[in-house]
């Protein structure tokens, strides 16, 4: 007969908690319907994080916490080499011809990158931030890419959108949400 030893258990367990974790996270979502571009922020309902950022290249004016206010608007937080983010910026570039103030937040990108990749796919973007360190991002809470925020006309966060927006959470959540904001 073979002896266990503790020590093989402990992957095991570990394992299986992992497992009913996550299990227990997809019933959740499951019942309340939330998905996972759905994540909460500490931001929600507070004044947009103190930032400055220079521009992309040396050609704008880049992007400051000063800039948001007067009206509602997206904050977008983007990166060249993020394929989601070249996916999802032609619903940025809707947006922006329908009248939508989007500001850019560029994530850990360089410079030439950044510049061709709007040279190629166009600019929705009011201003641009080059958040070369990553410390601006971070203070937003951002952790995947890309990461859209609606901010209200005295620059408070509303809305935390992870991911691509599509066209559908256009007009369940951010065009509602924007046309309130505007009243």
């Amino acid at each position: 007969m073979i002896a266990l030893r503790p020590a093989y258990l402990i992957p095991v367990v570990g394992f299986l908690l992992l497992a009913a974790i996550f299990a227990r996270n997809l019933y959740i979502v499951g019942i309340e319907g939330r998905q996972a571009s759905d994540l909460p922020s500490v931001l929600v309902d507070k004044p947009a994080p103190q930032f400055s950022l220079p521009p992309i290249s040396g050609d704008g004016k880049g992007f400051t916490r000063a800039d948001l206010g007067g009206e509602p608007s997206l904050v977008n937080v983007w990166a060249s080499w993020c394929p989601p983010c070249r996916i999802e910026h032609p619903v940025l570039m809707q947006l922006a011809r329908q009248g939508v103030t989007i500001w850019g937040i560029n994530y850990k990108d360089k410079a030439a990158d950044a510049q061709a990749f709007l040279d190629e796919l166009g600019d929705p973007f009011k201003a641009i931030g080059a958040d070369r360190t990553g410390r601006t991002a971070i203070d937003w809470g951002v952790y995947g890419y890309p990461e859209t925020f609606v901010v209200d006309a005295e620059g408070r966060v509303r809305y935390r959108h992870v991911g691509p927006i599509r066209s559908e959470d256009l007009k369940n959540k951010i065009m509602p949400l924007l046309r309130k904001l505007a009243k």
